[in-house]
């Protein structure tokens, strides 16, 4: 961290504490320059950075002080502990929640995908048009060894430079994964649908979370699999405890699950449960595809790791992309494969032959070039910001009775009310005035979490915001008297 940033996360600390409260006056701008012999511009820096995420108010002629806390909110339930699908069919009822996202007159709670201001595409978007005037410069000629080269190096599986990039990333995290085990691909979707593939037939059984994220139910619809759906708790993860059971009554072949950030429901599995996971599934031959697309949106100074960093039997394949940090249209991501690399090379070849060329040598030039670190640690720190806004709006507009779950990283929150508040017809009636949210259905084969709902706390706050959430809350005042 920046030494504001230090400041600013101690003066924090300290407000957690207790040692300021609500309304106390803070020490002057002079007095913190003296006590912690910092310069007065990051000091300022540091109070400016605390008065964005919502710690503390600036008062004029007076000073900064306290702010008012957020309430504590009761944490959400999850739904039951096992539901068995041998028939999955919900691709219909996605498709309508994403396609009213599409809708520029919307306000995007219900989107997938973060605020595209927030992202790098401008100074991407340069490195692409460079990267493409080379090409248009060289395809004239016969032959041409640059754009040959370019093609070649490009197909499964990737661009080599990329792929070391994002080798290296792996190794900033301690963990070892080879340039030769990663495959890059259209996105991240394509390299977890590959992954469950290569690892499947038609009609085998795959444990996933409960709730799930919807694409996982997607690939298991198109593949024509079985699902185990695990209770995930809010604080936990996915119940270890049953999973040991049924890998010891069905025959799975593999588990697709977030370890961190989890969407929809915003958890991140402790340390100790990871390694318990990892156990779980090497002993009963299991093949662990950890979708980890939101992993470098953490907010806090140590990111958790990934599961794949206990992987000593080389039986997780690792699964994320640029998409949700960096630039969602260039559509590349990749897996660390491992053993299955080649077959999943070849499942590639045989549908999409690989991802955009032109895409994965702007994305390889630009990570080459530096920059993307500082664009990380400015998006974490937004995206903090925000998921507090959010949250405030939620404990002044909504009923007390809601219960939110939310995590130290990605860009959602997840809200509960008891049953029969009905999350379908909060969409619907939402959707009428200009508002979309993304129910508990989407996450579901079943009807257990029609109470739920998700939101994306990633727009920038404004008027617009503001009144949305604040329709929100009343459209749930007016459903759980509806409820009575």
């Amino acid at each position: 961290m920046t030494r504001y940033e230090q400041l600013a996360a101690t003066i924090r600390q300290q407000i957690e504490d207790d040692i300021w409260q609500v309304d106390d006056r803070l020490p002057s701008l002079r007095e913190s320059v003296k006590s912690s012999g910092m310069s007065l511009m990051t000091v300022l820096q540091a109070y400016q950075l605390l008065e964005s995420q919502g710690w503390i108010v600036a008062r004029p002629q007076s000073g900064y002080y306290v702010a008012q806390r957020i309430k504590p909110f009761a944490a959400a339930k999850g739904g039951k502990k096992l539901n068995l699908s041998e028939n999955v069919a919900i691709s219909a009822s996605i498709f309508d929640v994403l396609q009213a996202c599409k809708d520029p007159t919307i306000v995007p709670f219900g989107s997938a995908f973060p605020d595209p201001s927030l992202l790098a595409e401008s100074r991407l978007a340069k490195t692409l048009a460079s990267v493409a005037r080379r090409f248009v410069a060289n395809t004239g000629s016969v032959n041409n060894s640059y754009v040959n080269n370019s093609y070649l190096a490009s197909l499964p599986p990737g661009n080599e430079q990329l792929r070391r990039n994002i080798s290296r990333r792996y190794a900033a995290q301690g963990i070892h994964v080879s340039p030769d085990e990663i495959v890059i691909t259209a996105g991240a979707m394509e390299s977890l649908s590959f992954s469950l593939q290569c690892v499947t037939s038609p009609g085998d059984w795959v444990v996933i979370e409960s709730p799930a994220f919807y694409g996982a139910l997607q690939a298991i619809e198109r593949l024509r699999l079985k699902a185990i759906a695990i209770k995930t708790d809010p604080k936990t993860g996915i119940d270890l405890d049953v999973l040991e059971e049924v890998a010891g009554k069905y025959p799975i072949k593999a588990c697709w699950l977030m370890s961190r950030f989890q969407n929809p429901l915003c958890v991140s599995m402790p340390t100790d449960n990871k390694q318990r996971l990892v156990e779980i599934l090497d002993r009963h031959g299991i093949t662990l595809i950890e979708d980890d697309v939101y992993g470098e949106l953490y907010f806090d100074q140590n990111p958790p790791l990934p599961i794949k960093a206990w992987d000593k039997e080389n039986n997780v394949m690792h699964c994320a992309s640029f998409s949700k940090c960096l630039a969602p249209g260039y559509r590349v991501g990749w897996v660390a494969a491992g053993k299955h690399a080649l077959k999943i090379q070849q499942l590639q070849m045989m549908s999409t032959v690989s991802a955009s060329i032109p895409t994965q040598l702007a994305i390889a030039e630009y990570l080459t070039q530096g920059g993307y670190d500082n664009h990380i640690r400015r998006l974490r720190r937004q995206l903090e910001q925000r998921q507090l806004q959010m949250l405030r709006a939620v404990s002044e507009y909504f009923p007390h009775s809601v219960k939110v779950n939310s995590t130290r990283g990605g860009y959602f929150i997840w809200l509960e009310f008891e049953t029969p508040f009905s999350a379908n017809r909060l969409y619907q009636l939402a959707l009428a005035k200009g508002i979309s949210i993304a129910p508990g259905s989407m996450f579901s084969t079943s009807s257990q979490f029609d109470h739920a709902f998700r939101l994306n706390t990633s727009f920038a706050w404004n008027e617009t915001q503001a009144a949305a959430m604040k329709t929100l809350g009343s459209l749930c005042h007016m459903l759980l008297k509806e409820d009575g």
